[in-house]
C-alpha cells in the first residue's frame, strides 16, 4: 500500500510597491499559480517590514524606490532578523540603488518588464534559497558594484584565509556569474560536489547566499573589477 505524497506548502509572498496599479497587477498575476499564495500587499518599505515581521512570508518582491522607507532599507531589516527572502524589481539594469540592495541582503533582482515567466521563476528560486540576477545584466551588475567600492575590505579579505584553495576556485567562479552545473563542468566535478563547495563557502564566510557570495568576492579584491565583463 503506497504512503500519499503530500503536497507542498505554497510560496508565501508579500508584494511592495508605491504604485497601486503596479502592487495589484503583480499580485494578481502571482496569484495565477497554484504554489503561490500572495498574503499581503505594502505601498512603502516600512508597511513591508511590518507585514514580513507579522506574517513571515517566504519571500517579499520589493520595489527599490519607495515613501517612507525605502527597498534598500527594508531589506536591510529584513536580512538582519527574519528568513523571509527579497526578490528586488527594478525598472533600470543598471540602477545604482540595486548594488546598495544587494549588498543589505537581496536574495537577487529583476527588471520589471520581465515576463510573466521568467517572475514565477524567480520567485520560485529565490524563495528557494537560491539568489538570482537578472541573466543579461549579471557580469555588468557585479563589476560596476565592485568599482562603487574600489577598496577591498580588510574584513573580507581576513575571512577568505578560512577557505580552502577549492572553495576559494568555487567562490571565483561564483562570483564570474557561473551557475553550479557550468562550476561543475569547469572543474570535471559532479553537481553534487559543487553543492557541498558553495555551502561551505556561505557557511565559512557567513553569507546568506550566492548574490553575497558575488559582493564578498569582490569587496575582498579576490575578483578584479572588469574581469568578467561580458
Amino acid at each position: 500500500m503506497s504512503t500519499p505524497q503530500s503536497t507542498p506548502a505554497p510560496i508565501r509572498i508579500v508584494v511592495a510597491d508605491d504604485h497601486e496599479v503596479i502592487r495589484v497587477g503583480y499580485a494578481e498575476l502571482l496569484a495565477t499559480q497554484d504554489d503561490f499564495t500572495v498574503v499581503g500587499t505594502a505601498g512603502d518599505g516600512a508597511r513591508a517590514v511590518r507585514l514580513c515581521r507579522e506574517l513571515a512570508p517566504d519571500l517579499v518582491l520589493m520595489d527599490v524606490r519607495m515613501p517612507v522607507m525605502d527597498g534598500i532599507e527594508a531589506t536591510a531589516q529584513l536580512a538582519a532578523d527574519t528568513a523571509t527572502r527579497v526578490l528586488i524589481l527594478t525598472t533600470f539594469d543598471l540602477d545604482e540603488h540595486v548594488y546598495d540592495a544587494l549588498g543589505a541582503g537581496a536574495g537577487g533582482f529583476l527588471l520589471k518588464d520581465v515576463t510573466a515567466e521568467r517572475l514565477f521563476d524567480a520567485v520560485r528560486v529565490v524563495a528557494g534559497g537560491e539568489a538570482l540576477l537578472a541573466p543579461t545584466v549579471t557580469r555588468r551588475l557585479i563589476a560596476e558594484f565592485a568599482r562603487q567600492r574600489p577598496t577591498p575590505s580588510t574584513r573580507r579579505t581576513a575571512r577568505l584565509g578560512d577557505l580552502t584553495p577549492r572553495e576559494t576556485q568555487v567562490l571565483r567562479l561564483i562570483a564570474e556569474g557561473l551557475s553550479n552545473p557550468e562550476i561543475a563542468a569547469r572543474l570535471h566535478v559532479g553537481e553534487e560536489t559543487v553543492k557541498t563547495h558553495v555551502s561551505r563557502v556561505l557557511g565559512k564566510l557567513g553569507l546568506r547566499d550566492r548574490t553575497q557570495a558575488v559582493v564578498a568576492a569582490y569587496e575582498s579584491g579576490l575578483v578584479v573589477p572588469g574581469a568578467v565583463e561580458g
